[in-house]
């Protein structure tokens, strides 16, 4: 009996910081070999399709280039959805959310990110006044990780901190 494989998003992974285009890739089925993809933050979203698989029930490995640049995004954080469409009824089948941080949002021109792994010592406007000349843009860092920083005045040695940067 064949192993059952449901579509799989494995970039981004959750909460990884990614820019425009969002570069989405995995595995999946689709209906005729199409898959879906929605991002969106609840108020303004971008859609589009592609092909996977040959059409008649494998899966194949996908790499899309979801270009973002004219939504009216209004969080940081948004929805990166992989999905079939029903041939049926048009529902949505096998789909796969996973949430991701906004560069563009949070830095003017976003190329990209930095790490920083916390040591003694550090705080948020410390590794701001590093990276951007300006220990007041610490909110910045702040906003790039969430799922991590939930008080700016208390972050941890070992914790590893997105910055982002713009040119």
């Amino acid at each position: 009996m064949p192993t059952i494989i449901h579509n799989q998003v494995q970039q981004p992974q959750p909460f990884d910081l990614v820019g425009d285009p969002v570069r989405i890739s995995g595995l999946g089925q689709g209906f005729e070999a199409v898959l879906n993809w929605r991002i969106h933050d609840g108020h303004d979203e971008r859609t589009g399709f592609f092909t996977v698989g040959g059409g008649t029930g494998e899966h194949g490995q996908f790499q899309v280039a979801a270009a973002i640049g004219a939504a009216a995004f209004q969080l940081d954080r948004l929805f990166v959805e992989v999905f079939e469409e029903s041939a049926a009824d048009g529902s949505e089948l096998n789909k796969v959310i996973v949430p991701v941080i906004y560069g563009p949002r949070i830095v003017a021109n976003y190329v990209g990110f930095r790490l920083h792994r916390v040591v003694a010592g550090d705080t948020l406007s410390k590794i701001a006044a590093a990276n951007y000349g300006d220990p007041g843009l610490f909110g910045l860092i702040q906003r790039a990780n969430p799922h991590i920083i939930t008080d700016p005045n208390r972050i941890f040695v070992g914790q590893e901190l997105k910055v982002p940067i713009g040119v």
